[in-house]
């Protein structure tokens, strides 16, 4: 059972349409008590980091995802909710977040090594790069998924499992331990997405083996 946690900044019915399609039980939960009960959490999200993550606290939200990763819980951190994963983030002056992974959360310059202009936020299709093994990306191709971010991860390259290029190296796909994040929406990323899913549905399921 997938407990999707809503603190009033996520795109909770797409994730849950997608997880439908999936045809895997999930429910949608504000309440640590009820979340605690899930074998596997996703953190979606839309909107600004600091705004996130003072949702997250007043409903203690932030100690309880801490907590259940420590005791061995699966997290998967959608977008904004991948985001959150990290130390900080830039985004209206200095945000702390989880420090689920380490890393900072930094804006794309919209301004290139020869002084060009290109477009931000990042909206479209781009490909993912493999770069290490991982029960999430087995026995799929590098195939492309659908962005819409402002803001990046800069992160050590260890805790990359894919990255897509923007004018600079994105991490599309990282984790450490039993943490995972997508800095795209498998939800609607089509089957590539849909694929993604299942295979964190079955390293939830214990099918296999992070």
């Amino acid at each position: 059972m997938i407990g999707i946690v809503d603190y009033g900044m996520g795109n909770l019915f797409s994730v849950s349409k997608g997880l439908e399609r999936l045809e895997a039980d999930s429910f949608i939960s504000d309440d640590p008590a009820e979340l605690a009960k899930a074998t596997g959490i996703i953190l979606p999200g839309v909107g600004s980091f600091r705004d996130a993550m003072s949702l997250l606290e007043k409903q203690n939200l932030d100690e309880f995802l801490k907590q259940y990763v420590a005791d061995g819980g699966f997290l998967l951190g959608i977008c904004l909710g991948m985001q959150l994963l990290f130390d900080e983030s830039e985004e209206k002056g200095p945000a702390k977040g989880l420090s689920l992974i380490p890393g900072k959360v930094v804006r794309f310059t919209g301004v290139d090594a020869n002084e060009q202009t290109y477009k931000v936020p990042q909206m479209g299709w781009n490909q993912l790069r493999f770069k290490h093994s991982s029960p999430l990306i087995d026995g799929l191709a590098e195939e492309h998924v659908y962005f819409v971010h402002s803001y990046y991860a800069d992160t050590d390259e260890s805790y990359m499992i894919a990255s897509t290029t923007y004018d600079v190296e994105v991490p599309a796909i990282v984790g450490k331990g039993n943490v995972f994040g997508m800095q795209f929406h498998p939800e609607k990323s089509g089957q590539m997405g849909m694929s993604l899913l299942k295979n964190y549905l079955s390293l939830v399921e214990g099918k296999d083996k992070a």
